[in-house]
C-alpha cells in the first residue's frame, strides 16, 4: 500500500513517529511525508526510501500560508495515488482532511496528540477548537486518541460510515534508555555534568512557553529558597517567550538557581543525573518527558491536567498540584526533598507503571489499527470496535 504521513513541521516526525514508519516500510509498504521543513526529516528515513514533501503549515491555523499549504497537499493527495493518509498535529490534520474530503479510495486517520480542546481551557478557544475537530471528523477514519480524556470526547464525534475511535498509550519509549544508574556511575555523571552530590536537581524537558508555563517552577524555586530549601532547577528545551522566563529569573535572583539549557541531546543523561522531575503545563496529550522520567525512576511533580493525571499516580508515582498552585507545588517538592525513601518509593513505582507505554506496545496496537484500514478493498469490513487497543487506558 501507499501511505502518506502528514504533521505540520519535521521535528514531530523526526521526535516521535520514526519507529511508526519504518514500522509501515518494514511491512513492505512505501511511505511518503508531509510536512514544513521537510528538508530537516529524519536521515534515517530518508535513506530507507521516504520521500519528504515540503508543505508551508503554519501552526497557527489563521494564517494565510495555509490556504497555500491546503492547494499544495490537495495536489498532492490527488496525484500521489495514497490508498491512506495519517495525518497529525492539528493545523496540518485539519487542512489535509479537509483537502481529501470528497477524494475517493483514500482512507484517512488522525492522531490526535493533544484535542486542543480540554477541561479547563478558555471557552471561545475550547468552543472553536471542539467545533473544527467535530467538523474534520466527519471527513475522517479513524481517530487515534492517547490519553482518557480524548478518548472520551472523540467517541462522542461523527466519524465517516464505519469510522471508529481508538486509544493507543502514547507514542512509546523504550524505557531501558533511560534505566537508573548504579550510585557510583551516578555520582560520575553528576560530577561530569557539574553536580555535587548534594544538590537536589529537579528537571523539566520541554519547549519554553506559556503552555508548559516555566514561570510557575521559577517562582516554585523562590518559595523554596525562602524556606532555606536550595534546588537546582534545569530548563531544557527551545526558548519560544524570547528570554522572558530568563529574565523572570534574574528578577528574583535565582541566576544561580535556575538553568536554561536550550535545546538537549541528553535527556537520558539529564534524568540519570537529576533527583525529580517536573512538569507545570497547563494541557498535554501523554507526555514523553513525564514517561521518560519515570523509566529513569524518577518521582514527578506536575500540575492535575490531561496527559499529567494518565501517568502521575498521586501518592504513588509523584505528586499531582492544581495549575498556578505554586506554593503546593512548593510543598510537594519539600516532601520529595526531605524523604530519600519517598523518592525511592515513588520511582520504583514509576518504573513499573511506564511500562504500560513502551514503544513495542505502541506498535503492536498501531500494527492492528493499520491491518484494519490497509486491507485490500474487497476485503475491508467496517464493523470496528470502538474500544480497540484499549486494554491499557484504565
Amino acid at each position: 500500500m501507499k501511505i502518506l504521513y502528514v504533521t505540520t513541521i519535521s521535528g514531530t516526525i523526526n521526535s516521535f513517529l520514526v519507529p511508526h514508519i519504518k514500522l509501515l516500510l518494514e511491512q513492505g509498504h512505501k511511505v511518503d511525508a508531509a510536512c514544513s521543513r521537510a528538508g530537516e526529516l529524519s536521515r534515517e528515513l530518508l535513506e530507507l526510501g521516504v520521500r519528504a514533501y515540503n508543505i508551508e503549515f503554519s501552526r497557527s491555523p489563521l494564517k494565510p500560508k495555509n490556504l497555500a499549504a491546503y492547494k499544495r497537499i490537495k495536489e498532492l493527495l490527488e496525484k500521489g495515488r495514497y490508498d491512506l493518509v495519517h495525518v497529525h498535529t492539528p493545523v496540518a490534520s485539519f487542512v489535509t482532511r479537509l483537502a481529501a474530503r470528497n477524494l475517493a479510495n483514500i482512507k484517512v486517520i488522525y492522531t490526535a496528540h493533544g484535542f486542543h480542546f480540554y477541561i479547563g481551557a478558555p471557552i471561545l478557544s475550547s468552543l472553536a477548537y471542539r467545533t473544527l475537530e467535530r467538523l474534520a471528523a466527519r471527513w475522517t477514519d479513524g481517530i487515534i486518541t492517547i490519553n482518557d480524556e480524548d478518548y472520551r470526547a472523540a467517541q462522542r464525534f461523527k466519524l465517516r460510515r464505519g469510522g471508529c475511535v481508538h486509544y493507543i498509550p502514547g507514542v512509546g519509549i523504550e524505557p531501558d534508555r533511560f534505566r537508573p544508574l548504579g550510585p557510583d556511575e551516578r555520582k560520575k555523571l553528576r560530577q561530569r555534568l557539574g553536580f555535587s552530590e548534594d544538590d537536589f536537581v529537579m528537571l523539566f524537558a520541554a519547549e519554553l512557553n506559556r503552555n508548559k508555563h516555566q514561570d510557575l517552577l521559577i517562582r516554585v524555586v523562590k518559595q523554596l529558597k525562602d524556606k532555606g530549601i536550595r534546588t537546582i532547577l534545569l530548563l531544557a528545551g527551545r526558548d519560544t517567550v524570547k528570554g522572558k522566563y530568563m529574565k523572570l529569573a534574574d528578577e528574583l535572583g535565582l541566576g544561580k538557581d535556575v538553568f536554561f539549557l536550550g535545546e538537549r541531546d541528553d535527556i537520558d543523561a539529564l534524568l540519570r543525573a537529576a533527583d525529580v522531575a517536573l512538569s507545570s503545563s497547563r494541557r498535554e496529550g501523554l507526555p514523553v518527558n513525564i514517561m521518560e522520567a519515570m523509566a529513569a525512576g524518577l518521582p514527578v511533580v506536575a500540575t492535575y491536567c490531561r496527559g499529567n493525571r494518565d501517568l502521575v499516580r498521586d501518592g504513588q508515582n509523584g505528586f499531582l498540584v492544581r495549575a498556578d498552585d505554586a506554593a503546593g507545588f512548593a510543598r510537594s517538592i519539600e516532601h520529595i526533598y526531605k524523604s530519600k525513601e519517598l523518592r525511592q518509593t515513588f520511582g520504583r513505582n514509576g518504573r513499573t507503571l511506564v511500562n504500560a507505554y513502551t514503544l513495542d506496545k505502541v506498535l503492536s496496537c498501531l500494527n492492528g489499527i493499520y491491518t484494519l484500514y490497509l486491507k485490500p478493498k474487497d476485503e475491508r469490513t467496517y464493523v470496528i470496535s470502538s474500544d480497540m487497543a484499549i486494554s491499557n487506558l484504565s
